[in-house]
């Protein structure tokens, strides 16, 4: 088909969108695909000692970004929009009208934040100020999907989701906060 492999984007740590081993299992993920080939694994700057615990994967491996940092895909450019919260580097990608979120966002709710790196207002801010610069035309495309659909568009998911309803802050945590 003409194309290569020119990069791995990861959205965060966790073994089931890295590799690693989880619950006693072990899990392929980007150390793996670096045994077949050699490319750059990028990741937020915020997410680098997690990924190295977590991956199996070397210093040398990674190319850390900051947030707002582009990734060039030939001509393709994709935006990594730091969304910490779920994790501390996690990310999501906007390139070509389209977000992929990771488990920062899915269509019927958020990621998890009592998980180690967690952090129930950070992901507050992230859903409501970072993730509010995308339009909303917009296709989110989360790394789970939970839903009965496999994405929708960002202005139906903000009306939708139930992570959006809180007004502040104090309502996030009351509601989403697990304290």
């Amino acid at each position: 088909d003409g194309m290569r492999l020119t990069g791995a984007l990861i959205t965060h740590y966790h073994a089931d969108h890295c590799g690693g081993e989880i619950m006693g299992m072990q899990i392929e993920g980007a150390a793996q695909l670096l045994e077949l080939t050699q490319i750059p694994v990028h990741i937020q700057a915020a997410e680098r000692e997690w990924v190295l615990k977590a991956s199996g994967l070397s210093a040398e491996d990674l190319v850390v970004h900051q947030p707002g940092d582009t990734v060039m895909v030939g001509e393709l450019p994709i935006q990594l929009v730091h969304t910490p919260g779920h994790t501390p580097g996690s990310q999501c990608f906007y390139v070509n009208g389209c977000l992929i979120s990771g488990d920062t966002l899915f269509l019927d709710g958020c990621g998890r934040t009592d998980l180690p790196g967690g952090d129930p207002e950070e992901l507050y801010f992230s859903l409501t100020q970072r993730l509010s610069q995308v339009p909303a035309d917009a296709y989110l495309f989360p790394g789970h999907n939970y839903s009965d659909r496999p994405m929708e568009l960002m202005g139906e998911n903000r009306e939708r989701n139930m992570v959006f309803k809180p007004k502040s802050a104090e309502q996030w945590m009351m509601m989403f906060g697990g304290a």
